[in-house]
C-alpha cells in the first residue's frame, strides 16, 4: 500500500512577492522616501478603520499644516478635531494629540523606535507599535492586520480566511515568513499591499497574484468555515448621530445652543441625547457654564 505524504509546509518566497511589489505597489504618500516616523505614525492613526482613499487628502493637509508633534501638540484639540473631518472614530485625533504631547515633552518630538516604547504612547496598539517600527525605522519586526492575516491564512495554510484574530499566532506566522536580511521591512509592505489589492475578501483576483505556490489555491479554494462576517453599518447608529453633532459644532468658532444641536437629529430624540452624552464622555465636546456646548479647546 502506498504511503501518502503530506503536503511539505507552505512558504510566500521573498523574491516573488517583493518582485511583484515594485512594479504593483500603491504610491501612497506616506511610502515615500522624505515622510518621517511621526507623520507615518499620523497615517497609522487615520487608517485605522478607514479607507484609504479617505485618509490621503486628509493625512495631506494634517502633515503639511502639523508635520510634528511639538506642531501638533501646540495646535487646539478643536482644530485637529475640524482637521480630521469625516475620517470617523474622532476620538482618534484626540489620542493622537495626546501622543504627540508625550512624544515632544518626554522623548525630544522624536518618535520612539522600539515596539515596547511605542506600546506606552497614548492611542498606540500592537499594531501600530509594529507598524511604526517597520516601515518608520525598517526593523524585522511582524506587522499583522486583516490584509496579511487573510494572506497568510490562504497561502500558508489553505483556509479562506483566518481562523481568529490571534495575535501570538499570528505574529509567530509573519515572523516565520519575513526574510533574514534587509528586506524584512518591504516583505511586510509587500505582503499587506497584496491582501488590499489582489488577495481580498471579497472576489480575489487570483489570477494576478504572483505567488507560485498557495495552500488555498492547491486545495481548490476552500469555502470560509461558519458564517461570513456581517457588514457593518453606519445609517441610523449612534455613530451617524455622533458625527451630526460634531459637524455642527466643527462649523462654529464659539459654542451653540443645544437648539442648534437638537435639530442635527430629529428622528430619535433619546439617541441623540445618548450620543451628545458619549461625546461628552469621551472629552471631545465640552458644555459651558451657561449650558452651551463647543468641541473641547473651543470653550470660550
Amino acid at each position: 500500500m502506498a504511503h501518502i505524504l503530506p503536503y511539505p509546509p507552505m512558504n510566500i518566497p521573498p523574491t516573488e512577492l517583493l518582485g511583484w511589489y515594485e512594479g504593483a505597489r500603491r504610491d501612497l504618500p506616506w511610502r515615500r522616501p522624505d515622510v518621517t516616523p511621526w507623520q507615518i505614525l499620523v497615517s497609522e492613526f487615520m487608517l485605522q478603520q478607514t479607507p484609504v482613499a479617505r485618509v490621503v487628502p486628509v493625512w495631506q493637509d494634517w502633515v503639511a499644516r502639523w508635520p510634528t508633534p511639538s506642531a501638533t501638540a501646540a495646535a487646539s484639540p478643536a482644530d485637529l478635531l475640524r482637521a480630521w473631518g469625516k475620517l470617523g472614530y474622532p476620538r482618534r485625533a484626540k489620542r493622537l494629540h495626546e501622543c504627540a504631547t508625550v512624544i515632544a515633552r518626554d522623548h525630544d518630538d522624536v518618535v520612539p523606535h522600539d515596539v515596547d516604547t511605542l506600546l506606552a504612547l497614548p492611542g498606540v496598539g500592537g499594531y501600530t507599535a509594529r507598524a511604526v517600527a517597520c516601515f518608520a525605522y525598517r526593523q524585522p519586526v511582524p506587522v499583522v492586520d486583516t490584509n496579511v492575516r487573510r494572506v497568510v491564512a490562504r497561502a500558508v495554510h489553505g483556509r479562506a480566511d483566518a481562523v481568529s484574530s490571534s495575535g501570538v499566532r499570528d505574529h509567530a506566522d509573519v515572523a516565520a515568513l519575513l526574510p533574514d536580511d534587509e528586506r524584512a521591512h518591504r516583505f511586510s509592505a509587500a505582503l499587506m499591499e497584496l491582501g488590499a489589492t489582489v488577495c481580498t475578501a471579497r472576489s480575489p483576483r487570483c489570477g494576478l497574484c504572483p505567488l507560485t505556490e498557495c495552500a488555498w489555491r492547491r486545495a481548490g479554494y476552500p469555502p470560509a468555515l461558519g458564517p461570513g462576517r456581517k457588514v457593518q453599518t453606519y445609517a441610523g447608529t449612534d455613530r451617524q448621530v455622533r458625527g451630526c453633532l460634531l459637524d455642527v459644532l466643527r462649523g462654529k468658532d464659539c459654542p451653540v445652543a443645544k437648539a442648534e444641536l437638537d435639530v442635527a437629529w430629529l428622528s430619535d430624540i433619546q439617541q441623540r441625547e445618548r450620543a451628545l452624552d458619549s461625546l461628552l464622555a469621551d472629552g471631545l465636546v465640552t458644555r459651558t457654564a451657561d449650558g452651551r456646548y463647543a468641541l473641547v479647546g473651543d470653550a470660550h
